[in-house]
């Protein structure tokens, strides 16, 4: 069980929907990925923790109005000084679209633009510290920026997080470019244009991958919950991967390391 304990600044360390229908959306991931649920209560909105083997692995929440209107994963980069580096936000280009604030005694939060446009959170935690598994079936394993320029997303996130780049192939698509994040010389992300399964149009975005047993598997059982196969499963550098829509049309990434 790959547990984790803490996050180094500007490594992806949480992960939330925003839905229309909190219920729905609690039903369809725990018969995916078997997640149980805490209720933080009223003060907090009623935001749910999503559980798995005791750990806290990500949230889901009441969509809210000014945000994109379409259902959707959110990453969250770790930060230790979340105000100095929303004031780095600012001068990089970007935008705060909520100003740092407390979580009560969970940690400090602020949610960002890149100049691409894509969203993102930041998280600097106190008693609650991020994911407490990753690379784990049912948790996270990866995230990158599908950004419509790649480009000025590594040139903002190097300025804001210091983030150093090795750049490949990317997977989806060999005639381009795949920026892969390092941190302290780890991967921990990536940034790339958008493949070609995203519709035309489509604002830039982080996209979450979830770690799966059975990415085949995995897939039909996000149909059979109301979701949607975006891309079939299919052998991917780092295991087999399906893309796939929950029931509210938030997309993300299932990944089966080991397989073919």
């Amino acid at each position: 069980m790959a547990e984790m304990t803490g996050y180094r600044d500007g490594v992806p360390c949480w992960v939330d929907l925003g839905t229309p229908d909190v219920g729905r959306a609690k039903d369809f991931y725990a018969a995916l990925f078997g997640w149980d649920y805490v209720d933080t209560g009223e003060e907090s909105g009623h935001y749910q923790l999503a559980i798995l083997k005791g750990k806290t692995v990500g949230g889901i929440m009441e969509q809210q109005p000014d945000w994109p209107a379409q259902s959707a994963w959110m990453t969250y980069l770790w930060t230790d000084d979340a105000d100095g580096t929303a004031q780095k936000i600012l001068d990089a280009g970007g935008a705060l679209l909520m100003e740092p604030m407390d979580v009560m005694d969970q940690g400090r939060m602020a949610i960002a633009n890149d100049p691409a446009g894509a969203m993102f959170g930041l998280w600097q935690g106190r008693g609650h510290l991020g994911s407490g598994l990753a690379n784990e079936p049912g948790a996270f394993t990866w995230n990158d920026n599908l950004s419509t320029d790649p480009l000025a997303a590594r040139e903002f996130y190097g300025h804001v997080f210091g983030y150093e780049y090795e750049v490949v192939a990317d997977p989806s698509d060999p005639s381009s470019e795949y920026a892969m994040i390092k941190v302290d010389g780890r991967p921990v992300g990536g940034i790339a244009g958008q493949p070609s399964y995203i519709p035309a149009g489509t604002p830039s975005y982080w996209n979450t991958y979830f770690s799966v047993d059975d990415a085949d598997g995995a897939a039909r059982k996000a149909e059979q919950g109301g979701g949607a196969v975006v891309v079939p499963a299919a052998p991917a550098p780092y295991g087999r991967q399906a893309v796939v829509r929950d029931d509210s049309g938030a997309l993300m990434v299932l990944v089966a390391s080991g397989e073919g």
